[in-house]
């Protein structure tokens, strides 16, 4: 018999990965390539200086219209070959229209200009790219980020049992605090069915000027849509006591339960700081955790006489710092501090491959124990090379000149007939508007909004916007210790021309559709 044969088939290996070509080599960084680093760096660092050495304004009023298409035509498949000419790019579809904090008339947001050592700790955190996770990935910046948060703690006056971790920011710092909040509400839950039960039940009391990270951080930790309870707040806009003792009550007697009271020590337009102490009081006669959104006004835990305004914080719960708002650090620079570390365990889980359990008993510092967040940059080095160079006594002093500033520039548009100032900061804000003489209040807000959009389009300054009692303000927000009265003066100046121009067109328009 004839056995048959059938060819076999036989399937090439697949060609051996081409090896990456030795100039794509050269752009990692390694003991080969450290001159290359130098020089690639150091052409960047010449490109800033200059644009700041230059910048005469803060912007350029460019708009998105305009910008994107400048961006969109950038091949991102076809490499420029060499950091110059991206460099020359990076000019064209950001450096030329950035805006520049440093500029004494960007007067918007909470954002402020950066010490040159924490510039110094960014060069260098990013080229070793520590991850701040686990201590075989970080070793030394484990332990100069918990040093960090003990200096900090101390500074709050927590105790000794006071722990923290670095954040991306004060949102995320927020989120953090109300997550334990809610766990420390939820730990008498014996049962799943019990938690499920208590959880549309749970409340949180904040201050009607309160930043919109507690109601954004109600809705990530799943509690119900009306579980913010935003209370009345004083003149000065600080929240009141009395209010918040009584809503504990009125939550207890519906069968709510009050997992957290949200203090502010600097609330984001007015600057105001609730009266941290009978918070205090209130929270610890009611069993209610106390947490301190400090990201704008924890500039005063360094300033030389200004400290006594956080009367109070020292018995908080749990408090929310941004160094890279009031302590000059480049974003992102935050931390959270809870006056019991045990509470971290909330946002403790462990994975074989990364943090196992074993390694809490062997006492191995894994930041990630303590975190929202896994891989992490080395932010706190900035803050370390800070406070190594210039001492907390000297950002202390920066910060207050900045408060003193907003203080002088309260004075000078509450003098002013043109202008209506809300109320005077305990910071460093200062929110008015432009009263047109005999107009409605309608037309006040379309000049000032108008007054804002042109000032925005012209680049000469950058000054925010809100809304208080249901009408448009403007808002200086003054962070940079470069700014005089006169760049206030000045700007004042712009807003009162756009303003009033808008008005009067408006007035001449309206006579010739009345006269027609």
């Amino acid at each position: 018999m004839t056995v048959p044969t059938y060819p076999v088939k036989t399937t090439a290996p697949p060609p051996a990965p081409a090896a990456a070509p030795a100039a794509a080599r050269a752009q990692l960084l390694h003991d080969g390539s450290v001159e290359q680093y130098r020089r690639t760096l150091a052409a960047g660092v010449d490109r800033v200086a200059r644009r700041v050495a230059t910048v005469d304004q803060p912007g350029t009023g460019i708009t998105p219209a305009e910008l994107a298409p400048l961006v969109n035509r950038v091949d991102l498949d076809r490499p420029l070959g060499d950091a110059t000419a991206a460099l020359d790019e990076l000019e064209d579809v950001y450096l030329h229209d950035a805006v520049w904090f440093h500029h004494p008339r960007y007067l918007a947001h909470l954002n402020c200009p950066v010490a040159i050592p924490a510039l110094l700790g960014e060069a260098v955190l990013t080229a070793v790219n520590s991850s701040l996770d686990t201590w075989d990935q970080s070793a030394g910046a484990t332990l100069i980020e918990r040093r960090l948060i003990d200096w900090t703690a101390n500074r709050i006056g927590l105790g000794p049992n006071a722990d923290g971790v670095f954040t991306s920011g004060g949102s995320q710092s927020n989120l953090h605090a109300l997550l334990l909040a809610r766990e420390e509400a939820c730990a008498a839950a014996t049962s799943p069915a019990d938690r499920a039960e208590l959880l549309p039940r749970l409340r949180v009391i904040t201050s009607a000027a309160g930043h919109f990270s507690v109601q954004k951080s109600a809705k990530l930790l799943g509690l119900a849509p009306d579980a913010v309870i935003a209370v009345s707040t004083d003149p000065q806009r600080r929240i009141r006591p009395a209010a918040v003792r009584d809503e504990i009550a009125r939550c207890r007697q519906a069968g709510l339960v009050v997992m957290a009271v949200v203090g502010t020590a600097g609330t984001t337009d007015f600057g105001s700081i609730d009266p941290l102490a009978e918070l205090a009081g209130i929270c610890a006669a009611a069993g209610v955790w106390l947490h301190v959104d400090a990201a704008y006004g924890c500039g005063l835990l360094v300033s030389p006489t200004r400290r006594h305004l956080l009367d109070g914080i020292e018995r908080a719960d749990s408090v929310t710092v941004d160094y890279h708002k009031s302590f000059f650090q480049p974003v992102s620079s935050s931390a959270l501090l809870v006056r019991d570390r045990q509470v971290l365990r909330h946002a403790t889980y462990h994975a074989d491959y990364l943090n196992p359990a074993r390694m809490v008993e062997q006492r191995i510092p894994n930041q990630v124990d303590k975190s929202l967040q896994t891989t992490r940059r080395f932010d706190a080095l900035k803050l370390w090379l800070t406070l190594r160079v210039m001492g907390p006594d000297a950002l202390g002093a920066l910060f207050d000149e900045v408060v003193d500033r907003a203080a002088d520039a309260w004075e000078l548009v509450s003098e002013d007939p043109r202008f209506e100032v809300v109320t005077r900061s305990a910071l460093s804000t200062v929110v008015f508007r432009y009263l047109p003489t005999g107009q409605g209040r309608e037309l006040a807000d379309a000049a000032n909004l108008h007054a804002r959009e042109a000032l925005a389009a012209s680049g000469a300054a950058l000054v925010a916007s809100t809304r208080v009692d249901g009408r448009h303000f403007l808002k200086f927000t003054l962070l940079n210790p470069a700014t005089t009265v006169e760049d206030v003066g000045h700007v004042l100046e712009l807003i009162a021309t756009h303003a009033g121009r808008y008005v009067h067109d408006r007035a001449a328009a309206d006579l010739t559709c009345h006269v027609g």
